[in-house]
């Protein structure tokens, strides 16, 4: 039982959940502004001040080349140092990615990659890549992967070593070709060794329905550049204010661009701050914008510890303006925001730039969002095909809810697209 209701929990979460659809958020800020990704090319010369401070490195580097017994892959040597360089920051959210890793997560923000169709999170007790969820229709459902499955090995090498923007790298590929995955399955004693032919993946960040009783569902996986446009024009089609009320689901969302989580966050208050930025020399504090288009409607923030970034600031957003009921688990705890910038080689590096703060002034970091209501994921429901979550927040939208009861079951589509 322990290790179903760890496999049905991964199953709605992802913990920061970098995923094969959203590898990482790129371009401008993550939770950032967007900007071009100019290279930052080398200069002509070191600068005068650090001559001194890298002449170890190069008489390292001179030695290895004279003295080292076995053939030298200098590539592999300078992104070797900029790895280390960047790890000893000990910030794991400030990265370097080669360039086949850099072009891969810079497409998969478009909604539409090659790869197997799996929403991805590393474990960090195996270091395996877990999967979140497996959408439907896709390879990695063709292949009988579950919710749950661990990523240990890609073609025969053991990955558990790799950053998770590395394993993705060998994961997706073009459409047509195969990989063989080596999966750690809970109650499975050996690995299996399981083939996937990628295909092609496109997938919409919006999916939205009319629940019984008149109350809306918004459901978002992730906040790219199209998310708030497409989330307006959801509640605007089902002419939102009408409604009894409205859930907006944002379990499992890694988050994404901060101007993305503005326009969603201004989408249901009038007026007033949605979030706080401080870096070391500055603070900013970035306001909504005024145009409303659900400023009045009941309304619930499904979260859970899968919701992380711009899904906490979201959240963080409407509960500090009493404009929704958080309900759910306490999020993941990302509070920082990134810049992306392409390097000469065609690799890329993500820094930490800033930290972000609720309306109120409260730090998510490490601690995330603790939710107005907590309702834990009820794996039984869930083998029934139950949301035991969404019933929640369908009995506080119809004044029904009460705390530790158990709640009439009843069959709820699936969240994700």
């Amino acid at each position: 039982m322990q290790n179903r209701t760890r496999m049905y929990w991964k199953w709605l979460t992802a913990s920061f959940a970098l995923t094969l659809i959203v590898a990482v958020f790129t371009g401008g800020y993550l939770l950032g502004t967007h900007a071009p990704r100019p290279s930052v090319r080398a200069q002509g010369n070191q600068p005068p001040d650090t001559e001194a401070l890298f002449e170890p490195f190069w008489e390292t580097w001179t030695l290895l080349h004279e003295n080292y017994v076995d053939p030298l892959d200098d590539e592999d040597l300078m992104e070797s140092a900029l790895r280390g360089m960047i790890q000893s920051l000990g910030d794991p959210n400030t990265d370097y990615m080669d360039p086949e890793t850099f072009t891969r997560v810079n497409e998969s923000m478009s909604g539409e990659y090659e790869g197997i169709g799996a929403s991805v999170r590393k474990n960090e007790d195996t270091g395996g890549l877990e999967l979140v969820s497996i959408f439907d229709g896709s390879p990695a459902q063709a292949a009988g992967l579950r919710p749950g499955d661990q990523i240990i090995e890609v073609d025969g090498d053991n990955v558990t070593d790799l950053l998770q923007e590395e394993i993705i790298a060998l994961v997706r590929g073009p459409a047509g070709t195969a990989v063989t995955l080596g999966i750690l399955r809970a109650d499975e004693p050996d690995l299996l060794q399981i083939d996937v032919t990628r295909d092609r993946i496109s997938v919409s960040t919006v999916a939205q329905r009319v629940l019984d009783g008149e109350i809306g569902y918004i459901r978002l996986s992730q906040f790219d550049f199209e998310t708030g446009g497409l989330m307006r024009e959801a509640l605007e089609e089902m002419d939102v204010e009408s409604l009894n009320g409205l859930i907006l689901d944002v379990r499992g969302d890694p988050g994404g661009y901060l101007t993305t989580a503005i326009d969603v966050a201004s989408a249901f208050i009038d007026e007033g701050a949605v979030v706080i930025e401080r870096s070391p020399d500055s603070e900013f504090t970035h306001m909504a914008r005024g145009d409303a288009v659900a400023p009045d409607v009941p309304m619930v923030v499904l979260v859970d510890q899968g919701s992380a970034s711009a899904s906490e600031l979201i959240a963080g957003a409407l509960q500090d303006h009493e404009r929704a009921t958080i309900v759910g688990m306490p999020t993941f705890g990302k509070g920082s925001v990134q810049t992306w910038r392409e390097l000469s080689n065609g690799g890329g590096v993500r820094i930490t730039i800033s930290r972000w703060y609720t309306p109120d002034g409260h730090s998510v970091s490490e601690v995330g969002i603790t939710p107005d209501i907590e309702v834990p994921f009820d794996v039984d429901a869930a083998l029934e095909g139950v949301d035991n979550q969404l019933e929640a927040a369908i009995a506080i939208l119809n004044g029904t809810y009460e705390p530790n009861t158990v709640l009439e079951r009843q069959s709820v589509e699936p969240a994700l697209p």
